[in-house]
């Protein structure tokens, strides 16, 4: 069995979902620190001249937990996030088939991130497909700190191999997992390139990109290319 364990983000890239595909769990540590204006709370989308981040305002203090931290709901992010969704993607293959849904999520008032993102990371997996299961850390009620509460997490979920991330070994000790008897695998995800809107502009396909751009130019074959 294998896991995988990473923050809730906010419209993940493709290798967040990448390394969702490839295990068996998906453990979403969501009672760690959070970080302002990481991934957690932005990301970026395709446009006509590049791309643009689209960010979640937010209130929080510091050293507070990912599940802890409030939307800001004083600004009206979310008509700005749809329209930039709407404007930018409209002419893209399978607008239509998405559109409806992205509509749905932005006339909701969300009050935690946590919840929107996780909203979102779970009816991505079902678009593209994956079948990985999905857990929050928080459901355990951990004491322990870094390698070890991932090894710990690891183990209640009784798996024996665990992803970690191309920059993994900044955080966690692999050689701890080793000597629980788990195995680590290092992600080298390859980006795919794709057919793309303005991919024939100046400045070509573009990379890293939440994992919308792909849903609306490759609809049903986005887990393929993925």
């Amino acid at each position: 069995m294998i896991a995988t364990i990473h923050q809730p983000q906010y419209l993940p890239w493709l290798g967040y979902f990448d390394k969702a595909a490839r295990a068996d769990i998906f453990i979403l540590l969501d009672d760690v620190q959070f970080k302002k204006n990481d991934w957690q709370n932005r990301n970026k989308i395709r446009t006509s001249q590049g791309w643009q981040w689209l960010t979640v305002p937010v209130i929080h203090d510091f050293g507070q937990t990912i599940m802890e931290v409030k939307i800001n709901n004083q600004t009206d992010w979310r008509k700005a996030h749809f329209q930039a969704i709407n404007l930018n993607y409209r002419k893209a293959p399978y607008f239509d088939q998405y559109i409806d849904f992205f509509r749905s999520v932005y006339e909701r008032e969300w009050e935690y991130l946590v919840d929107l993102n996780i909203f979102l990371i779970e009816k991505f997996i079902e678009f593209l497909g994956i079948k990985t299961r999905i857990v929050r850390s928080s459901k355990y009620h951990l004491e322990e700190k870094s390698t070890q509460r991932l090894i710990r997490l690891c183990n209640l979920v009784n798996v024996d191999t665990y992803i970690a991330g191309a920059g993994g070994s900044a955080y966690a000790n692999f050689g701890e997992f080793e000597e629980s008897r788990i195995h680590v695998i290092v992600q080298e995800y390859q980006h795919p390139v794709y057919p793309q809107l303005w991919q024939n502009s100046e400045k070509g396909f573009m990379s890293h990109l939440a994992a919308i751009d792909l849903l609306f130019n490759c609809g049903d074959r986005s887990l393929p290319v993925l």
